[in-house]
């Protein structure tokens, strides 16, 4: 996965026909995609796509890769605040995005981790995107118990828990109709980290 930024990586017509592809999938769905149907969404000639993109797993991949990319970029970080508030800010953005845009993206990264069981180049990007994930809450723990905010756990550990129980929540908020269980979820990951994680005051 490249580090430029989304708004670099991408050329204008690439991002135009991510884009439309990107709404193709929210309303089709990744079985039922086609691109006849990204077309539909799409204001340019559909040759355009054939231009960029040789076949549908070719375009498909390359949103894969763009919907990871705004996806993490918009998961911020600040090593200068303290780890508790940035742990909680952490896991607020994975637990509970807002807008509507962020679940959008969330919802079509979603769509793609089912296609990861049998997908071996799917399954290396969301291979990437857990251990980012992993790499900032290691981070994160490992600076709080060293300015004293968090307790001297097994770093690993919690941050596996963590990502687990994040995970968790995305896939059974969108998933199912169950409502309410996210709310609770988010209630217990918060329990945890409080009861588990930080120093008593």
């Amino acid at each position: 996965m490249s580090c430029d930024s989304p708004e670099t990586k991408w050329s204008t017509t690439e991002r135009d026909i991510l884009e439309a592809t990107y709404k193709a999938l929210l309303k089709h769905g990744y079985a039922e995609i086609s691109i006849t149907s990204i077309g539909d969404e799409f204001d340019k000639s559909k040759s355009s796509i054939y231009h960029h993109y040789d076949t549908k797993t070719d375009l498909l991949t390359a949103l894969l890769e763009f919907t990871v990319d705004q996806f993490m970029s918009r998961i911020e970080t600040n090593p200068k605040r303290c780890p508790g508030e940035e742990l909680d800010n952490f896991l607020e953005q994975l637990l509970t995005p807002d807008p509507a845009e962020e679940l959008q993206l969330q919802t079509v990264l979603v769509c793609f981790r089912s296609q990861a069981v049998t997908n071996p180049d799917i399954r290396a990007q969301f291979t990437q995107v857990d251990e980012r994930l992993a790499a900032t809450l290691q981070e994160i723990i490992t600076r709080g118990i060293k300015n004293g905010v968090f307790r001297d756990v097994d770093v690993s550990q919690v941050t596996e828990h963590l990502l687990a129980m994040a995970n968790g929540v995305i896939t059974t908020r969108l998933t199912t109709n169950r409502e309410g269980v996210s709310s609770i979820a988010r209630e217990s990951v918060v329990s945890y980290v409080e009861s588990e994680l930080k120093q008593s005051s």
